[in-house]
């Protein structure tokens, strides 16, 4: 069976009540005023339509046409057969689901019972697949039960099936099953699985699904069948999402932590990593400052056959130019003033393991000369010896520069270049991976939180959707740096907002964009540094800029409208939240503008 992610919290503390019941007939649990309602969820959809991509809280989504679906969805039947087919999309639905699940459990785990499994559906929605409406269910997570029975309106899936083959005799909401499966067992961490009964595809004027446990089914096999269980448990995860892990290692800190990531950018460095690994050449890491080159040369040394032995970095750029060879070989007594003992460089210490030159760049002629020297001959002399000594050392250098560029302004020899560049492993910014960063948050808030002895829940959506679209010029030490405030600013056992995390830095928007209550999208205004200039007034914000002058009748009619339409249209409501009565709003809006005094 399909692993059940852990819930954050027990499944006693997941309610504040025993269970809950709808009983067919009962108007559906939508209005109910705890979190999460449609609002909370919309909040963590935000698109970034600069360097396309689309958020939902801390994962990547996706805008893709329907018919493109169906087009997959065809060839995999026709290519793979029904039955595999039909397993693939119900292991891609599962997976969604589970993630959804996630979601929910981490940003509003307090919730009440019912919103917690109504957010489903509103995800559901929300992601454009169907409208599903509740008729009957009971739930009770003391007892570990679970029964639903739900009606599915305008299935995308079904769309593209009938369009592709026509009504049939067998249900075809494959992946919304899957979902269904992956998001009521991630919440309750109980296997509960779904059976579709009715079916548009099948001629039906809607689809009708019935969910309950394993259990209460009794023969689950053929359902699990399609969930292919062995599937989900071949990668490792990190907070229930699949990631490339390398292990254990330093962090630049020193803090004590995982590699770890999930977009191309890292798992192709990882790949070229685990190739060199058992070999004995020379590696080159480049990238700009913070991207975590000494991290990965450090994994390298623990993945290779060298691992028993030291593991010696050299900042390169900390070293003054006068003490450059005696750090690096080493000083034998009475070579200058104050040498009084003899004393061995860092090669030698490196003797059977690595050597990790960050900075070479930095490295003046004279000694890139020495340094060629030591790779080429494979020995070194102290300074002020006279015998040389014979060094096992595997060499990995990094640089934040065009070493090439630099060859050709002739500040680095050509020959030490092509030394080094024999296997080089290029690590880009943080900026070109994004997918990268909610994995990155979610393992830093653990590092910094067990460090601290802190508890903080998580991060708001206006603090992911503004990381999200941050530049990161420092990469992943910035990161690691707001992070870490941001977990100590933070109230513990709250959440990590902007102003935790923010203190000189000024995040620019990025091009991103949420999702407005009207279902458009919208900028959403960030903090600014307190040292900004003050915003303006509100007569500032409001007035015509070419004649400084207020419509106020033209304000009060927007603002009316703005209200009426984030209440659905419904009158009475528009009217509470202004402080008016239903028949006040209603002679205003017909009027088009402020009413008598009084009315």
């Amino acid at each position: 069976m399909p692993p059940l992610p852990p819930p954050r919290v027990s499944l006693a503390e997941v309610s504040r009540t025993t269970g809950a019941m709808m009983r067919r007939g009962d108007p559906p649990p939508l209005n109910a005023k705890e979190q999460p309602q449609l609002a909370d969820l919309t909040e963590c959809l935000f698109f970034s339509p600069g360097d396309g991509r689309i958020w939902l809280n801390d994962q990547r989504m996706v805008l893709m046409h329907t018919a493109s679906l169906g087009t997959l969805r065809r060839e995999l039947i026709e290519t793979l057969g029904l039955e595999r087919a039909r397993g693939l999309l119900t292991r891609a639905g599962y997976e969604s689901g589970a993630r959804d699940a996630r979601l929910v459990r981490e940003r509003w785990a307090d919730a009440e019972l019912v919103p917690m499994f109504m957010a489903g559906t509103r995800l559901h929605a929300l992601e454009g697949v169907v409208k599903v409406e509740p008729i009957a269910f009971e739930i009770d997570p003391e007892r570990g039960h679970y029964s639903g029975e739900f009606l599915w309106h305008h299935s995308t899936e079904d769309d593209e099936h009938i369009q592709a083959y026509g009504v049939g005799t067998e249900p075809a909401c494959w992946m919304q099953l899957g979902y269904a499966m992956g998001y009521v067992t991630g919440v309750l961490g109980k296997l509960v699985v779904f059976r579709e009964v009715e079916c548009r595809s099948m001629g039906a004027a809607h689809c009708r699904v019935f969910g309950k446990t394993a259990e209460a089914w009794g023969d689950v096999s053929e359902d699990l069948r399609y969930l292919n269980a062995q599937d989900f448990l071949a990668t490792r995860t990190h907070g229930n999402m699949p990631a490339a892990v390398l292990g254990s290692t330093a962090l630049a800190d020193g803090a004590a932590g995982e590699m770890v990531g999930v977009s191309s950018a890292f798992k192709a460095a990882c790949h070229m990593l685990n190739r060199v690994a058992s070999t004995k050449a020379t590696v080159l890491f480049t990238g700009e400052s913070g991207v975590g080159k000494e991290m990965f040369a450090a994994t390298l040394h623990r993945i290779s056959p060298r691992q028993d032995q030291a593991f010696i970095a050299v900042n390169c750029a900390a070293i003054p130019e006068n003490l450059v060879e005696s750090e690096l070989f080493g000083v034998e007594r009475g070579a200058f003033t104050g040498a009084t003992v003899s004393r061995p460089g860092r090669f030698e210490r490196a003797d059977g393991g690595t050597l990790f030159l960050d900075e070479i760049g930095t490295l003046s002629l004279v000694s890139q000369g020495k340094l060629l020297r030591a790779l080429q001959q494979g020995e070194i002399e102290r300074v002020g010896g006279v015998k040389t000594i014979a060094v096992d050392v595997r060499v990995v250098a990094a640089t934040n520069v065009d070493l090439r560029a630099e060859v050709a302004a002739g500040r680095f020899r050509e020959d030490l270049f092509y030394r080094l560049d024999v296997y080089p492993i290029h690590l880009p910014p943080l900026r070109e991976r994004r997918e990268d960063i909610p994995l990155l948050l979610s393992h830093f808030l653990h590092v910094y939180a067990q460090r601290h002895g802190r508890r903080p829940l998580g991060y708001t959506p206006r603090a992911v959707k503004a990381l999200l679209g941050h530049g990161f010029p420092g990469n992943i030490r910035e990161l690691q740096n707001m992070v870490e405030r941001g977990v100590i600013s933070a109230d513990d056992g709250g959440v990590i907002d902007l102003p935790h995390m923010l203190r000189r830095e000024q995040l620019g928007d990025g091009g991103m964009l949420s999702l407005s209550a009207a279902g458009g999208l919208s900028a959403e205004q960030r903090p600014r540094d307190e040292a900004a200039a003050p915003a303006a007034g509100l007569f500032e914000q409001l007035a015509d800029p070419a004649s400084s002058t207020l419509d106020l009748g033209a304000l009060e009619r927007r603002l009316m409208d703005e209200v009426v339409a984030r209440a659905g249209n419904n009158l009475s409501a528009a009217a509470r939240m202004l402080g008016l009565t239903r028949a006040q709003l209603a002679y205003r809006l017909r009027s088009g503008g402020s009413g008598p005094a009084g009315e």
